[in-house]
């Protein structure tokens, strides 16, 4: 016959109990940083990772440059989303050139820090030979995206928004920002959760191998 717990004794195994659960819930949460970088776990995935170096403007990141590429190519969902002048696109109408689209939000710390970087690297490479592709997904609209700029001297981006949000759900980001690199044939070959300093040469030297860009035509590093 078995033996019934004690009121007492269920009592002191219900408390430490929830002592093990919220201490797991603590490591957990102090392991979680919204600024880490993630690798895509999927297994038909490579990592390839740099390590930082200092930009020419102000402090380099203390984060490793981290990606994940695929082995194939994959689809990319054909996102809806407007320019800063309200006009709609889809990611469609950009076939035919490299893309790195970068999905980021005027509240994300992060973005906020890698934005310049990514100006930078628009300027250095033009737009011809790979379009840097800033998704907002802001819901309150085009005026805090222009304010954002305004406030970074943002010059070379350009401003998109999908204002839904759903660009985040439908691509199956794990945070913002996250990168995507998009080849001439609008598929994705890899991608990158996190910050970078996106006009570093170990980024710009990346980008190249994996896009197909040629130097010609860039601008010297200011």
């Amino acid at each position: 016959m078995t033996t019934p717990i004690r009121p007492k004794r269920r009592k002191r195994w219900l408390l430490f109990s929830g002592a093990v659960l919220l201490v797991a819930a603590l490591v957990a949460i102090a392991l979680y940083d919204g600024t880490t970088e993630f690798l895509i776990g999927q297994s038909d995935q490579r990592s390839t990772a740099g390590a930082p170096s200092q930009s020419g403007a102000g402090d380099a990141s203390s984060e490793p440059y981290a990606f994940s590429f695929f082995d194939q190519p994959r689809a990319v969902p054909g996102l809806r989303f407007i320019d800063g002048d309200g006009r709609a696109h889809s990611l469609a109408d950009f076939r035919g050139k490299p893309l790195l689209l970068n999905i980021w939000a005027t509240w994300c710390a992060p973005c906020r820090k890698e934005m310049p970087s990514l100006d930078r690297l628009q300027a250095k490479l033009g737009a011809s030979r790979l379009l840097v592709l800033p998704l907002s997904i802001d819901r309150q609209g085009l005026p805090v995206i222009r304010k954002f700029y305004a406030e970074l001297g943002l010059a070379s981006l350009g401003m998109y928004l999908d204002q839904s949000g759903k660009a985040a759900g439908e691509l199956n980001t794990v945070g913002i920002p996250t990168t995507l690199l998009i080849n001439r044939d609008g598929r994705e070959i890899g991608r990158k959760v996190g910050p970078a300093e996106w006009d570093s040469p170990e980024i710009v030297a990346l980008l190249r191998e994996h896009l197909g860009l040629s130097a010609n035509g860039e601008k010297a590093s200011r």
